[in-house]
């Protein structure tokens, strides 16, 4: 267990400093061109696995970070050059988190590869929660696994929405009811391996920001997957659906929900994204007002965009203590028990979207073009405070657990 540090180390610093380069030479030139496209950017996938940063052994690396500290340090960087092509290099990656969270030791070493292909040929993943009536409520969720024992096969059927890399992914990670009368603890994950018969892609969301990360509904018709494709396995879920019945018997602790564990452990990561995308607005902020002149003199000069810069510059910094010591408490075991983990989601989101605004206005009209990237770094801000846990999601888990 590393202790906990604001110092990165060397290699720390070296990883970020080869990001850091990645976004600014590869990502910023090409951000506005995939953002009108509204297309997933696979020549800059491709690229990004040339060099080695989209793939498995990058991201395990900084997974096992003994501080903690290499995924927030890599989505920081990679989110400061732009939202929606790092979304699109890393979205397989809440896919992959699905299965380690969830899945055996054979289950990992044979799918998760398998999510990103090899730097010729490369792969995205999909992770498959929501439904068009189950977003944060989970408990009403409606697709179904079905067991079929006779051939040791379940059988999926129903509709995920909002799934990043949906249907173009070669492998998704579908969360279904296998006990509806347990609601969301009766709940498990499945692979859905490449080219399985009945999964297909359903509509493709026109988005407000991160466009040019893919978007879709994933429907499930008949889907059959093999036994072993069950995360965790049928031992492990038989045991956790008997535990819940008893639990739910005698009114005991509750029982980890399947799609919950995979949010708990990405909610960093997510403040991750939001303050580099909170960031990247504010040094455009604070270039553009050391150089722009008006009445005779750079704007940075008069103190109601001083003090704007200044409270931008705090609150970033606030936000990225908080997600350093929910990723620190993570790796090292310990628990979210005032809710650490949603907290720095909460105020890294909410800090992204004030931030982003906030350039703007410090770019007047230059900050409503799109001539400028502050107006596109708005828009993509706004999806911190809704995906994988609405800010009043956040709000609601926090308040919980200061109420125990």
């Amino acid at each position: 267990m590393g202790e906990f540090t604001l110092e990165l180390n060397e290699d720390q610093k070296q990883v970020r400093d080869w990001l850091h380069g990645f976004a600014a030479d590869v990502m910023r030139p090409a951000a506005a061109e995939w953002d009108e496209r509204e297309e997933t950017p696979w020549p800059i996938i491709q690229e990004a696995a040339k060099l080695g940063i989209y793939s498995l052994d990058f991201y395990a690396q900084q997974f096992f970070d003994p501080t903690g500290l290499g995924i927030p340090m890599a989505m920081e960087e990679l989110f400061w050059g732009d939202a929606g092509i790092a979304l699109s290099i890393v979205g397989t990656g809440l896919a992959a988190v699905g299965v380690l969270a969830n899945g055996t030791e054979e289950q990992i070493g044979t799918w998760v590869p398998q999510m990103y292909g090899d730097a010729n040929d490369v792969k995205v993943a999909a992770f498959c929660s929501s439904e068009p009536d189950a977003g944060s409520d989970v408990a009403s969720m409606r697709t179904r696994a079905v067991y079929d024992e006779a051939k040791d096969e379940w059988v999926l059927n129903g509709t995920k929405t909002w799934a990043t890399n949906g249907g173009i992914a070669d492998v998704h990670v579908v969360v279904a009811v296998v006990d509806p009368e347990l609601g969301s603890k009766g709940h498990a994950s499945f692979i859905v391996p490449p080219r399985t018969p009945g999964l297909s892609q359903g509509q493709k969301f026109q988005k407000h920001g991160i466009r040019a990360s893919h978007t879709a509904e994933v429907v499930l018709e008949d889907v059959r997957v093999p036994g072993s494709c069950l995360l965790g396995g049928k031992d492990k879920l038989d045991e956790r659906l008997a535990r819940a019945r008893e639990k739910a018997k005698s009114g005991g602790e509750r029982v980890k929900n399947a799609a919950m564990a995979t949010f708990e452990a990405s909610r960093p990561a997510v403040g991750a994204m939001a303050v580099g995308t909170a960031r990247a607005a504010y040094e455009v902020a604070l270039d553009y007002a050391r150089t722009r002149v008006q009445f005779g003199r750079p704007i940075i000069e008069n103190q109601g965009v001083a003090f704007q810069l200044a409270d931008m510059a705090t609150q970033i910094d606030a936000a990225r203590l908080l997600v350093w010591r929910a990723s620190w408490m993570a790796t090292a075991g310990k628990p979210f028990t005032n809710a650490e983990g949603s907290m720095s989601k909460l105020y890294a989101s909410e800090v992204a979207k004030s931030v982003t605004a906030q350039a703007i206005q410090i770019l007047g009209g230059n900050g409503y073009t799109r001539e400028y990237p502050v107006e596109r770094m708005h828009r993509d801000a706004a999806i911190y405070t809704i995906f994988e846990g609405t800010s009043e999601i956040q709000r609601m888990v926090i308040s919980r657990a200061l109420a125990k």
